[in-house]
């Protein structure tokens, strides 16, 4: 009597890395992650990311660092909107606060040279 084939998927199965403890992995790098405090901004300081975030319109090409999820990130892109009353500028599709800025950099005036 023939035993009956396996099919490819549980052949597959069969070989597949095996985690004895779920989760464990992400619990790891969530422990090497180093938490940074946020920077408390000088007067000066502040006052210089105001004008900057004045200067800035949509089609800018920007570079910002900012923080986030108790880490400092930076990012670069085209500024898609800028919107003082909710007080948050968005980077293509990241919306960063403006209370998180930590630096501004205007690469580029419009979108026109790119």
């Amino acid at each position: 009597m023939e035993r009956p084939k396996m099919s490819i998927e549980n052949r597959a199965k069969q070989f597949m890395p095996f985690a004895a403890l779920k989760g464990y992995p992400e619990a790891l790098a969530a422990m090497e992650k180093v938490i940074v405090p946020k920077a408390e901004l000088s007067e000066e300081r502040a006052d210089e990311l105001d004008r900057k975030l004045r200067e800035i319109k949509n089609g800018y090409m920007v570079e910002i660092v900012f923080y986030n999820n108790d880490e400092y990130e930076k990012i670069t892109g085209l500024v898609s909107r800028i919107d003082a009353g909710s007080r948050y500028i968005k980077i293509v599709n990241t919306k960063v606060n403006f209370d998180d800025i930590f630096q501004i950099e205007i690469l580029k005036r419009d979108a026109k040279n790119f």
